[in-house]
């Protein structure tokens, strides 16, 4: 059975530690060698954009966003959640590369398959 760990962040500027940790277990999961997707939900929605990432917060004694985000991509995957993207006008092509966007159908495949564990924060 493979491992792997679906993580949904719904919170950003509004809750930087929140966020920083959904970001900080993503990272920590991909350079540990498990399959990791990591969903951007809500306020998280706008941390897909180009530069939003290391412009978000700034946390003491937390790597920068924008590492994590790129520790995230080198390895696991990044989806931007498909309502919100729609809610805020963004598209694929406004989006960091190598994010994608998706809808529930997904987010539950993801979620109920054999292996997977899902977080929320």
């Amino acid at each position: 059975m493979s491992r792997a760990l679906v993580i949904k962040v719904t919170v950003g500027e509004d809750e930087p530690e929140r966020c920083n940790q959904a970001f900080t277990i993503a990272a920590t999961a991909v350079a540990s060698g498990v399959e990791v997707s990591l969903w951007l939900a809500g306020e998280a929605s706008w941390l897909a954009v180009p530069g939003r990432a290391g412009k978000a917060f700034s946390l003491s004694h937390a790597a920068p966003l924008e590492d994590l985000l790129e520790g995230v991509l080198a390895g696991g995957r990044i989806t931007l959640c498909g309502q919100c993207a729609a809610r805020r006008e963004l598209t694929e092509s406004d989006l960091v590369d190598g994010v994608r966007i998706a809808g529930a159908p997904t987010f539950v495949e993801e979620v109920t398959a054999d292996g997977a564990q899902a977080l929320v924060y």
